[in-house]
């Protein structure tokens, strides 16, 4: 069977994107700085827009936007990995060139999850599952509570309260994240 990708330029899609058998990489500092590198390295390049995000201690989902004309996330993911995988300095030493792709597939899942955010509706439910998601997992309380997340960024725009998610259960839908 064929894996295919969506094609769609200009797109808007959610993704997650796994650590090799979920190895809690994220945990680390000096990972989550490398990550954010990682990503101010590709934007220069191929930019992107992130509209919400949260990093898990093995895992991270997001939504990105890319510009008109632009469908190419692969590449970005692609180079995303390959940027973090060739700085970190996770159980590998002085590896020679021919060898980083194997370091590459010992940092990440080899692939990647995406799905094409439709609409209002679509792009609200993916949002709310990357915020819920640390709750989901039982990392907190309240998304408010999880540093490494957009949640904070949408409090201060006024789209979310202070305190959303953090007394009652969020239903969320099934078919979101493929974890």
């Amino acid at each position: 069977m064929e894996y295919r990708r969506s094609h769609i330029k200009g797109g808007c899609f959610f993704f997650t994107v796994v650590t090799y058998k979920r190895e809690k990489l994220f945990n680390i500092a000096k990972n989550i700085e490398l990550l954010r590198e990682s990503i101010r390295y590709v934007k220069q390049r191929h930019p992107f827009t992130i509209d919400a995000f949260v990093l898990l201690p093995e895992h991270i989902h997001c939504i990105w936007s890319l510009p008109q004309g632009d469908h190419d996330f692969s590449t970005r993911w692609r180079l995303l990995k390959s940027f973090f995988s060739r700085h970190c300095e996770h159980k590998h030493h002085a590896l020679k060139p021919s060898q980083i792709e194997k370091k590459e597939q010992s940092i990440w899942q080899r692939r990647f999850w995406e799905h094409y955010i439709r609409d209002e509706k679509d792009f609200i439910k993916h949002v709310e599952y990357i915020h819920y998601n640390p709750v989901k997992h039982g990392l907190v309380k309240a998304p408010k509570d999880w540093k490494y997340s957009s949640f904070h960024r949408y409090v201060e725009k006024g789209v979310y309260e202070q305190e959303w998610g953090a007394y009652t259960s969020i239903q969320l839908a099934s078919n979101i994240g493929m974890e």
